[in-house]
């Protein structure tokens, strides 16, 4: 078959596009797609109807080779990743696509160059009189020209290599055809030095017209060079003298400042502070005209750009559309500063605030056989386990409830915010940084003893406070709360459950986690995911967070579905990675949030969702289009020589330092968890063993004490008297059945429920229905008072 002629390829501007045969397998071959050559990229589409929509294939000229095969065919690659194997109709039609191509790549090159040489530049400050934006503009307008110049420069370049090797083509086809008899061959030879004369014309019209562009930009601007390089040389003096003011009142700011008593920053210097605020708000704006890239598919949902009629916004309709879509995303958040609060005893008076410690002892390199402990463990309880300090990291698990607060400004910048679905954001971005400290510890935090306190007082520093205590043995159960003076109230129950799998160990948090914000009167409440460890036996251990959490606002009835997916070898989504999507009460979408929970969590605001096409397994997916994702939260940076400290956070590097005015039962003055941190581990060991039998011995005596109190026989002793056939003397048949189970019973009251909590009490929540231990007050007025006269002696 005759292949169809395709159209001569023209030229729009810097543009050059045309018809191509492409290769596309061996079964079609070679089949007809539109070109477009733009902007240094090679774009097909397989018809021209599809540009506006479709787009099959794009390449960039810059870093591509471009090789001829024979007469018609060529070929343009990028090394490997994208090849094209293309041909054309005729001869003359490959060269003009080669020609245009060699300009378009060669532009490109230079293009990429000035940009990378413009990188290293620094921008140039704004002048402030007219002279200096007369001289402004001349730069500008020398180097556009400059460029312009260069450019054709560049063009010529190209056009005189291709009109050496058209020259040297067409004097070879002259040279046989001298030698050419008169035959068959004539009339191929001579058509083929017409089509060598006709390459080396249309190169040779295209360096004229380079040349003649050249000449007539030099020529129009050669007279007004010199004036603009005089008034850059006077704007570069002006600079100078600009900078040299600027250093001086630096360095002056710098020693006033010296002598100055410190101050917060929200109060150093309020013209600074709201400067920065307008800042933010300028840059939240740009952001908004920004889209959304769509991302991979979370098994849910899918985003895609918003539809660009959500980014316009004139002066007219600036404030309907924040009212209307909350796009006031960050900028209510952060246009105050955290400390500037009027409220605050903080700017009533300045006190110094205490340095924390940023180092603890390195982790001694003790070796310890594993399978020897484990082996027998199989199938109980992690709390259950008499584990030895080897495996421990040198803090408690009231401590590590209490390291959730690592990233408190969440919840302060959610305090701030006046759409509650955007506060639902943040509160959601707060309940994944909990996990982000947990990447990279294995080792077990020690399990309080019953009785044990921590408490974390950040009032001076960050304005919160808060309070734990372990209020349950078996099963172990810690009880926390915190508050700010921001307007925030976070409480929490944890229980765990713990099942060691021989290659796994799983652990199930029980009981919920709820945040009250004071000013909206917002509850929320969540529940945490199940964390499991990787290759206890074999191997380098490594965690994984899996599962999925309802953050429900019970005011308003808004949740955030949030879903851990847990790692596998075999899928090609981002390893820890989270997604959710934030509805109101009606199951409306209004934000999707997306990220890992240990590095950062992204936020984007919903647009517009319909119903997709159907995904794995059948599911019909919702496709959300959203504005460009803005940043909620991302993980603070481990310091330095972690590796060696129990990959230790800043914050849990200060939770063990030894404070005064705590109380007794406090975490930090746990003996064996000091001795452990102080690298001393075969003391720690001993130690441990000495209070969890002291533990042991109080529990049995209040178990002791309970029964004779509910009048039962002890453990151990006789019960009732029973005769040979298993009934008792005197009673009837089903007597001793019902004495066992009343005894049963009541030994189990007497087991669990025979110790008081020190500073919590257990309360059924009015919102959320749910029975937790909640506090009752009085810890932080003891400790003012230094009465610890009610707290046990567990150490």
């Amino acid at each position: 078959m005759s292949e169809p002629k395709a159209p001569t390829p023209t030229p729009a501007g810097d543009t050059y596009k045309g018809w191509l045969f492409k290769w596309t397998n061996y079964i079609k071959g070679y089949q007809r797609r539109w070109f477009v050559l733009s902007n240094g990229l090679l774009s097909y589409y397989r018809t021209q109807a599809e540009m506006g929509h479709t787009c099959r294939g794009t390449i960039n000229l810059a870093t591509a080779n471009i090789a001829v095969e024979d007469s018609c065919n060529f070929v343009i690659s990028n090394g490997g990743a994208q090849t094209y194997h293309l041909k054309a109709s005729s001869e003359v039609e490959r060269q003009r696509w080669i020609t245009a191509l060699e300009l378009a790549k060669a532009k490109a090159v230079r293009n990429q160059a000035e940009s990378d040489d413009s990188g290293d530049e620094c921008p140039t400050s704004p002048p402030t009189s007219g002279q200096g934006g007369g001289a402004r503009n001349s730069n500008s307008e020398v180097q556009s020209t400059l460029r312009t110049l260069g450019s054709k420069v560049e063009d010529l370049s190209t056009c005189n290599d291709l009109i050496a090797k058209h020259g040297s083509a067409l004097q070879r086809s002259l040279s046989e055809l001298e030698g050419v008899r008169l035959g068959g061959d004539t009339d191929g030879k001579i058509r083929q030095v017409t089509e060598r004369a006709t390459l080396f014309r249309i190169t040779s019209n295209a360096m004229i017209n380079a040349c003649r562009d050249f000449l007539a930009l030099a020529q129009a601007h050669s007279k007004r060079w010199q004036k603009a390089l005089h008034s850059e040389r006077d704007q570069r003096i002006r600079l100078e003298e600009t900078l040299e003011q600027l250093a001086k009142q630096h360095n002056h700011l710098e020693r006033a400042f010296r002598g100055a008593t410190v101050l917060p920053l929200s109060q150093s210097n309020p013209a600074l502070n709201s400067l920065g605020s307008a800042k933010g708000d300028a840059s939240d704006e740009d952001d908004e005209n920004e889209f959304f890239d769509a991302m991979e598919d979370p098994a849910g949902f899918i985003t895609v750009p918003a539809d660009p009629k959500y980014h316009r916004r004139s002066g007219s309709n600036i404030s309907g559309l924040s009212a209307e879509t909350g796009i006031d995303d960050q900028s209510l958040c952060d246009e105050q500063s955290l400390g500037s609060n009027p409220e605050s005893p903080q700017s009533l008076e300045v006190e110094p605030v205490r340095k924390r410690r940023t180092k603890i002892p390195d982790k001694p390199n003790y070796s310890l056989n594993l399978w020897s402990i484990m082996k027998n463990c199989i199938g109980k309880e992690l709390s259950k386990i008499p584990m030895p300090v080897n495996f421990n990291e040198p803090i408690s698990m009231l401590q590590r409830l209490s390291e959730d607060l690592e990233y408190y400004e969440l919840l302060d910048k959610a305090a701030k915010c006046q759409s509650s679905l955007e506060q639902l954001c943040y509160v959601a971005a707060f309940t994944v940084s909990s996990y982000s400290t947990t990447v990279h510890r294995t080792g077990k935090p020690f399990n309080p003893l019953l009785g044990e306190t921590y408490e974390l007082d950040r009032l001076r520093e960050s304005g919160y406070r808060s309070l734990c205590e372990q209020v349950s043995h078996h099963p172990p159960a810690a009880a926390h709360h915190a508050i700010s003076e921001r307007g925030w109230t976070l409480r929490q129950e944890i229980s765990l459950a713990s099942k060691f799998r021989g290659k796994y160990l799983s652990i199930m948090p029980l009981g919920s986690i709820q945040c009250v914000f004071e000013k909206s009167n917002n509850h929320y409440s969540w529940k945490k995911v199940t964390t499991t460890v990787h290759n206890i036996i074999v191997g380098k251990l490594w965690i994984d967070q899996s599962g999925e959490i309802d953050v429900v606002n019970h005011r308003t009835g808004d949740c955030c579905h949030l879903k851990f997916a847990p790692y596998s070898y075999f899928s090609r989504d981002v390893a820890r990675k989270v997604t959710g999507v934030v509805t109101d009460k009606e199951g409306k979408a209004h934000y999707v949030l997306s990220g890992t929970w240990d590095e950062k969590m992204e936020f984007s605001r919903v647009m517009q969702s319909n119903k997709g096409e159907n995904g794995t397994e059948g599911k019909q997916k919702t496709v959300y289009q959203t504005l460009k994702a803005k940043e909620l939260w991302k993980k603070n940076p481990l310091p330095e020589g972690a590796e060696t400290m129990y990959y230790f956070s800043s914050l849990a590097l200060t939770l063990n330092e030894s404070e005064e005015g705590v109380a007794p039962t406090d975490s930090r003055r746990r003996p064996d968890q000091q001795l452990m941190e102080a690298g001393r581990w075969d003391e720690a060991n001993a130690e441990k063993q000495r209070l969890e039998e002291k533990q042991r011995s109080v529990r049995r005596e209040r178990e002791r004490e309970a029964q004779r109190a509910a009048n039962l026989p002890e453990e151990g002793a006789e019960g009732v008297e029973v005769a040979e056939d298993g009934k008792e003397e005197g009673g009837g048949e089903g007597r001793m059945d019902d004495m066992e189970g009343h005894y049963g019973a009541a030994v189990k009251s007497v087991h669990q429920d025979n110790y008081e909590a020190m500073w919590f009490e257990r309360t059924e929540d009015v919102i959320t229905g749910e029975s937790m231990h909640v506090y009752k007050g009085g810890y932080w007025e003891a400790k003012d008072h230094g009465n610890w006269d009610m707290c046990p002696d567990i150490y």
